[in-house]
């Protein structure tokens, strides 16, 4: 995520065009939002298959996301909305336009005011989140701003483990996979999806590129100055 934070701060500064980006996760890992001051002491412990599972900060808000059979889309650009939940209207649209040609139907999440309370994102669907017909919370995103750039990024759960979901969260899915009806396609499919409903819905080009190792370097200074989630404090 330090790439999503140097792809943000960039482009707040124009010295980068508008990026989206997606990717996803080895080993395992549990992010936490970006004001999220108390977590389950056990998580500073936890492993899976044998590898530690990651605790990293969020540059963006919400509760704690665990990274396990998703795939995490980030995108960074000026925004003429300074509300965010218009932003997230507007941003969404690609996601919603991309699982649509997928043979999804998806729809915002219902406002809920005890979010805070809940240490799962994906225990609760709010506004800002996308859900099917029958309840499930398939994206769940979040935003940071810089004057009126906003960095929005989600996670889109595909294969969620219901043994690894109990074991963090301790409790279970609130639907189990046979109740979840998604295409039978490859993550690059769903991307080169969700990047031609893009391409429509901001009337946009895009153009894949490596980061260069300048980039890179200057990524490595991000994660070195940022703060790690070293001690649990519930």
């Amino acid at each position: 995520m330090a790439i999503d934070q140097w792809l943000f701060d960039q482009c707040h500064q124009g010295k980068h065009p508008p990026t989206l980006r997606f990717y996803t996760w080895t080993p395992v890992a549990i992010s936490l939002g970006r004001n999220q001051l108390t977590w389950p002491r056990h998580w500073q412990d936890l492993t899976w298959q044998g590898s530690p599972v990651d605790l990293v900060q969020r540059p963006t808000g919400g509760r704690a996301v665990l990274h396990a059979g998703d795939l995490t889309y980030a995108i960074a650009l000026p925004h003429p909305h300074r509300n965010r939940r218009q932003a997230y209207e507007n941003l969404c649209q690609f996601l919603i336009q991309g699982w649509q040609q997928l043979g999804v139907t998806l729809h915002f999440g219902e406002p809920r005011r005890n979010y805070t309370h809940k240490a799962n994102c994906f225990a609760t669907a709010t506004n800002a989140d996308l859900v099917l017909d029958n309840g499930y919370k398939l994206i769940g995103s979040a935003q940071a701003w810089q004057g009126h750039t906003v960095l929005q990024h989600g996670s889109i759960q595909l294969r969620p483990n219901p043994a690894l979901v109990q074991q963090v969260f301790g409790q279970t899915l609130t639907l189990q996979s046979d109740d979840i009806t998604l295409p039978q396609i490859s993550e690059q499919a769903i991307i080169n999806t969700l990047i031609e409903a893009a391409k429509t819905c901001f009337g946009a080009t895009f153009k894949c590129e490596p980061l260069s190792p300048a980039e890179l370097a200057a990524i490595g200074q991000v994660v070195n100055s940022a703060p790690v989630a070293k001690t649990a404090n519930a």
